[in-house]
């Protein structure tokens, strides 16, 4: 903790130069400079302020499983780590180098919607609406920080263990944004909490924040379902106490999974890279060594649905040596019933949108 201080000191100053250039920027476009584009279709944001790891993919799949029944919806992101530039729809035979795996992960497992990704969101939309014509509404992901859009509704994670009112600008801490641009934000989710918190947790995180009147504040966390085997989704695991678990994921942060797996499992070992890391072939090699030297009957290796999107491009090798890789899915719930509550706000500014 002590050397984690005195380095967060060190980077201060870098920090405050950081602060300096997001503050003018904001300035510009609170006094007009730069302009927030508003579209003919509805636009609901979902972004952070820190750096990865607060879930806004299972949020976003939640918001299209309210909605996908009801209306035809889009989804934007920029295609974090593709190797492609521009505007591209995203087709279930992509591969995650060209699309990037977020957007390639709704595409498989909502085919039925429109996936898009491109770096400028603004020019984006109106790709979209001349693409699809009868697209309905937009889900920006991870675009609280583009502010050449501006959504109708603007929903901010913050995660449970790292909330955005301890945190720091980087490069000190992990806010790509000063802690007051939450103002900006309708809807406020703390993301990724424990499967229980109590009422006097709840108010007291609350008074943390201290959303503003218009703001309204909600509880998530994840439910995870029963993993599937990467190549034929219809086989599902059940996981028990006899079973070791051998974990290959390259997501910001793997505490709340790693945790979860604990509690269900006989033992966890995990390979560990950064966020959106391509496996390369020495990384499949290892994995499979690492796999083998499990020594007991019941033994699985155990992914998170992103990372399949980008293991699958070793699919001929992870086939051959018969490796047993099952696909973790997860859900997002709402803590004190409140889901409903959640929906309504979604539905009221549907309801109520206006050109």
């Amino acid at each position: 903790m002590i050397q984690r201080k005195l380095v967060q000191l060190l980077l201060a100053p870098f920090s405050l130069l950081y602060g300096l250039g997001v503050s003018l920027r904001n300035a510009f476009y609170r006094a007009g400079l730069l302009k927030s584009m508003t579209f003919s279709v509805p636009v609901i944001s979902v972004g952070n302020l820190s750096v990865g790891g607060a879930g806004k993919t299972p949020h976003i799949e939640y918001l299209i499983r309210l909605l996908r029944d009801h209306i035809q919806i889009a989804t934007l992101s920029r295609g974090y780590s593709r190797k492609t530039r521009g505007f591209l729809e995203v087709e279930r035979n992509n591969n995650a180098e060209r699309v990037g795996d977020e957007p390639l992960q709704f595409k498989r497992k909502y085919p039925d919607i429109g996936v898009y990704v491109a770096e400028d969101r603004a020019f984006a939309i109106p790709q979209i609406v001349m693409k699809k014509s009868d697209t309905q509404m937009v889900l920006l992901d991870d675009a609280f920080q583009h502010r050449s859009v501006k959504p109708g509704v603007n929903i901010l994670l913050t995660e449970y263990s790292n909330r955005f009112t301890q945190d720091f600008l980087l490069p000190a801490g992990r806010l790509r944004e000063w802690r007051e641009s939450y103002e900006r934000a309708d809807v406020i989710i703390i993301s990724k909490c424990p499967q229980t918190i109590s009422q006097e947790e709840k108010e007291a995180i609350r008074a943390e924040i201290n959303p503003l009147p218009h703001q309204q504040l909600f509880f998530s966390y994840y439910a995870y379902q029963a993993p599937y085997y990467q190549f034929n989704p219809r086989y599902r695991l059940q996981l028990d106490e006899k079973l070791d678990v051998l974990l290959i994921c390259a997501i910001a942060k793997t505490d709340y999974l790693i945790d979860y797996l604990q509690s269900q499992v006989g033992s966890v070992q995990s390979l560990e890279f950064a966020d959106h890391h391509y496996f390369n072939k020495e990384d499949i090699s290892n994995l499979h060594r690492s796999f083998k030297k499990i020594d007991t009957n019941r033994k699985v290796i155990i992914t998170t649905e992103k990372d399949a999107m980008r293991l699958e491009l070793h699919r001929d090798f992870l086939i051959k040596e018969r490796l047993p890789i099952f696909v973790l899915p997860t859900e997002v719930q709402f803590h004190f019933g409140e889901g409903p509550q959640f929906d309504e706000i979604i539905r009221q500014y549907l309801l109520n949108f206006k050109v």
